[in-house]
């Protein structure tokens, strides 16, 4: 089918791209030499995943490349403008959390992402720490434990953690440079994993409690003590040169390839991250796609080791770190134990992923033959709730290739005062897909909404004025509140089978968006959110906001004012509008 064109490709690196039959881009990859590369697809029998992408391929584009490094920037980069169904996608789009400890102008410790760490001399980073709840519990007990400035900004008075010993008095007081260099020293030695540090000054404040009979204070210092040690006890001291690295070991089988990343910070295996994923291509350039895109958005350590299969010229260059293959030594027990990890959870998980892939593009193509789709890669959910009777919020989730695509869902606040789901709807597709139309990105082959025809009507008048030709169709519940009906763009209703994949699958997307929304309600009803409950009061800006939360310190408090008090902060009707908003929430 591609002789003609395939003969006309040139013995040269390079990036291509294969199309389907509507034009679309569903695989990037590079290549050292594109014409064997590409060749490869349609001289030789496929098996699996490749099969299945080369059975969708009707045509394919290259771009000639002056070096196999610069192909493999362009194959990044389209990726990232294309987003390809075949590619290699990152499962979690989140890095890690580390322990952060500032020094300057005051000490503190508070737990940062990676990509959201801005990089400054007077600060130190801790981690990775894979376990978010044990980076967490670690700060906090550094908070009770160490008299570090807890309160942002400046007060003008010594606050309570002044006056129960939690703090030194940063905000007025003149401090005692030598015991702060002291308390930097044990806690940077604690970060760096020297663990009696803390434990004896928890065993100090236990015997403390204990005398001043206060045993729930020591009892609580125990169980701290307790967990410390165990956190400890896994990070096994496998290296002695207190160099930060990761070990990258890979098992491949049947299509698919398991990767076992481990963390050594300090000389300590502080954690690891694992993935499964099956290969469309070769698996070198998969794999070396794979360490690329995880270091745009992890920390990059002083070393990595891998194994001597990969191209480490090019990821050094790329990445700007040492890449290593050791041969003897720890080093080399380290990567066979992660090459060990990644073929017993290939060996584990194969048959229960290859089952999960299986009945999920069954549902799909199932959907798409339904609905009589050429294509069914990305699906859009909305599902709209309200709020307090009167505020409403929607939420979108996405579907991609049948899974969910946690970076595209969207939270949407209503400007309407009152429960209209007809234009509720409208509102939001209409955000939604006049944005993504400017922008030009990726618009979804299908939108579901949750709910029957009038909310297929609002969806398609908006549809209609943005230009867009995108299926609509509606999922209807039952009495219980469970996925009942599929409603086709023509209002149709059709009833699905309750035991079949599609109903499953439906139902599982119905749930997502709608777990999604509600989570959205409870956050802003919690304390911690009272930022976003003002963000819904008309006349409540940054400022006013500010001194409201500073005044009252959460939604409860705030309840309990009269009109009057709040006028002490806001306009008279802006108090009003607050103390009727508040009377309603619970």
């Amino acid at each position: 089918m591609f002789r003609e064109k395939l003969a006309l490709v040139p013995n040269l690196p390079g990036s291509y791209q294969m199309r389907n039959s509507d034009g679309v881009i569903i695989y990037v990859g590079k290549a050292k030499n594109l014409h064997r590369r590409i060749s490869s697809y349609f001289n030789r029998t496929q098996t699996g995943k490749t099969a299945k992408m080369v059975s969708e391929i009707t045509d394919f584009t290259y771009i000639v490349a002056n070096s196999e490094l610069e192909a493999f920037i362009m194959e990044i980069n389209l990726i990232k403008e294309f987003n390809p169904k075949y590619n290699i996608l990152l499962k979690d789009d989140k890095s890690y959390p580390y322990i952060e400890y500032i020094s300057k102008p005051y000490p503190r410790v508070k737990v940062s992402r990676y990509l959201n760490i801005k990089k400054k001399d007077n600060k130190k980073l801790f981690g990775p720490y894979p376990n978010a709840y044990a980076a967490r519990r670690i700060v906090n007990l550094l908070n009770r434990i160490y008299p570090l400035k807890k309160c942002e900004g400046k007060q003008k008075e010594l606050c309570l953690y002044y006056h129960i010993h939690e703090c030194l008095g940063y905000c007025s007081k003149k401090l005692n440079q030598t015991e702060l260099e002291k308390m930097e020293k044990e806690i940077l030695s604690f970060l760096n994993g020297n663990d009696k540090v803390l434990t004896n000054r928890l065993e100090a404040k236990m015997q403390e409690y204990s005398e001043s009979l206060n045993f729930e204070m020591a009892m609580e210092m125990k169980k701290e003590l307790e967990y410390i040690k165990i956190v400890m006890s896994k990070q096994k001291v496998e290296l002695h040169d207190l160099i930060n690295r990761d070990i990258f070991g890979y098992y491949f089988d049947k299509g698919y390839i398991s990767i076992q990343i481990f963390f050594l910070r300090n000389g300590k295996l502080v954690g690891g991250k694992s993935d499964i994923f099956p290969i469309v291509s070769e698996l070198e350039d998969d794999l070396e796609y794979y360490i690329a895109e995880f270091y745009s958005r992890h920390e990059i350590p002083k070393e990595i080791l891998t194994t001597d299969n990969l191209n480490h010229e090019i990821l050094e260059n790329l990445i700007s770190t040492h890449f290593l293959t050791p041969t003897r030594g720890p080093k080399k027990k380290l990567l066979e134990m992660a090459i060990l990890n990644s073929k017993l959870n290939l060996e584990r998980e194969l048959e229960l992923i290859k089952k999960d892939e299986y009945i999920t593009e069954a549902a799909n193509d199932e959907l798409k033959n339904l609905l009589g789709l050429k294509h069914l890669y990305r699906i859009d959910l909305f599902d709209n709730s309200n709020l307090f009777g009167s505020f409403s919020v929607s939420g979108m989730v996405v579907f991609k290739n049948g899974r969910p695509s946690k970076k595209d869902y969207r939270k949407f606040k209503i400007s309407m005062e009152k429960n209209d789901d007809y234009n509720t709807m409208r509102e939001v597709i209409w955000r939604r897909y006049s944005r993504m139309k400017q922008e030009q990105s990726e618009i979804p082959d299908l939108i579901l909404v949750d709910g029957g025809e009038n909310q297929i009507r609002a969806c398609k008048e908006i549809l209609k004025d943005l230009d867009l030709k995108i299926m609509v169709c509606g999922l209807k519940k039952n009495d219980h509140h469970r996925t009942n009906d599929l409603v086709l763009e023509s209002l149709e209703v059709i009833e699905i089978d309750r035991t079949s994949n599609l109903f499953h699958y439906l139902t599982r997307m119905q749930d997502e968006v709608h777990r999604f929304t509600i989570n959205y309600h409870r956050t802003i009803r919690s304390k911690g959110s009272i930022s976003s409950i003002l963000d819904n009061v008309y006349g409540i800006g940054g400022k006013r906001k500010k001194e409201l939360i500073k005044q009252y310190g959460s939604v409860n408090k705030m309840k309990q004012a009269t009109v009057e008090e709040l006028e002490k902060i806001l306009p008279k009707e802006v108090a009003k509008n607050l103390y009727e908003f508040l009377k309603d929430f619970k």
